[in-house]
């Protein structure tokens, strides 16, 4: 069974788009449209995945559908180069690898 390196927490994505036939994430993590990832549909419509990612800032958005969409629950954006913005997750270290780590030196 594969689990999460503590050095890459588990992040999850959602988007509500019932009407939808695809949701995809892009960001810096994923190089953007080069290697999205696919949300998968729930019942109620919202759209979800699981990403690990490195501790720090990560730029994203939501393509719906081919179309750029903010993430409504994101508090953060950033300008983007084309006219548009970004929104930010910014991923923490957890606090046992924190404790782990001192601990080694």
């Amino acid at each position: 069974m594969q689990r999460n390196s503590p050095s890459r927490p588990k992040q999850m994505f959602s988007f509500h788009a019932p009407t939808a036939t695809s949701v995809q994430l892009v960001g810096d993590f994923t190089h953007w449209q080069k290697h999205p990832v696919h949300l998968h549909r729930q019942s109620s419509g919202l759209w979800q995945a699981s990403v690990e990612l490195e501790p720090g800032a990560h730029r994203y958005r939501f393509l719906v559908d081919g179309q750029w969409q903010d993430d409504p629950e994101c508090a953060t954006f950033v300008p983007n180069p084309f006219g548009g913005r970004d929104a930010v997750r910014q991923v923490v270290r957890a606090q046992s690898e924190a404790i782990l780590q001192e601990s080694r030196f």
